[in-house]
This record gives structure tokens, C-alpha cells and sequence, in this order.
């Protein structure tokens, strides 16, 4: 097997890693209520996705 001759330093080991921090998720609003919403999820303010009704919704 081959086996690293040298250790990397902690400076290459960080700049090969520099594009692997997280992201946040995308935030949209719902054209129905317009509470913000994760994208590609039903809204779980009046249940609608993609201008349908999917799922009913108990009001408190």
C-alpha cells in the first residue's frame, strides 16, 4: 500500500477542507400565507404546496 512519506501541514490540511463547511437551507415564503418555509416542504402554517391544498390543518 502506499504510505505518506510526510505529514501535510495543518495549513494544507485546512485549505483542501476551506469548502466543506455547511450551509443554510433555503428559505422561501408561502404565496398563501406567506410565513417562511424550507424549500420543497408543505407549509405548515395552511398546508399548502405548490398552490394545492394537501394536508388540512387544525387551528388552535
Amino acid at each position: 500500500m502506499a504510505v505518506p512519506k510526510r505529514k501535510h501541514s495543518n495549513a494544507r490540511t485546512g485549505s483542501r477542507r476551506a469548502h466543506d463547511g455547511k450551509t443554510a437551507k433555503q428559505i422561501s415564503y408561502c404565496p398563501n400565507c406567506g410565513q417562511a418555509v424550507p424549500s420543497h416542504v408543505v407549509c405548515p402554517n395552511c398546508g399548502m404546496y405548490r398552490n394545492m391544498k394537501v394536508i388540512e390543518v387544525n387551528e388552535k
